[in-house]
C-alpha cells in the first residue's frame, strides 16, 4: 500500500468529510515550508485527482513518491488534537510537522 492510515484518523477524516459536504480528504504535497516540502490538506469529490486511499482520502498522483510507506495518523493529547504524517522517507521534518526534506 503507498500509504497507511490509522483507525483513528479514518475516523477523523471520515468526520471531516461529512462536516464539510465533500466526499473525500485530499493530500497533496508541494514545495515550501521551512524544510522544503509541506503537506497541504483539503476536501474533494474528484477522485481523478489521485489514488484513493482507504475509501476516505485521494492522494495527489505527483505526491505519491514523497508519501509512500508513510503512516496518516490522528493523535489526540491533552493540549489538543491533530493529524500527522509520520514519514520514514524524511531526512528533516520542522518541529511543527507540516514540512519536510527527502
Amino acid at each position: 500500500m503507498i500509504l497507511n492510515i490509522t483507525s483513528s484518523a479514518k475516523d477523523y477524516l471520515t468526520k471531516m468529510t461529512e462536516d464539510n459536504s465533500k466526499r473525500y480528504v485530499y493530500l497533496n504535497v508541494r514545495g515550501g515550508g521551512c524544510s522544503g516540502f509541506k503537506y497541504e490538506w483539503n476536501f474533494t469529490d474528484d477522485t481523478n485527482m489521485g489514488t484513493l486511499v482507504e475509501d476516505v482520502l485521494v492522494l495527489d498522483a505527483m505526491a505519491e513518491m514523497f508519501v509512500f510507506g508513510c503512516t496518516v495518523d490522528y493523535i489526540r493529547e491533552l493540549g489538543g488534537s491533530y493529524l500527522t504524517v509520520v514519514n520514514p522517507n524524511a531526512k528533516a521534518q520542522c518541529g511543527c510537522g507540516e514540512s519536510f526534506s527527502i
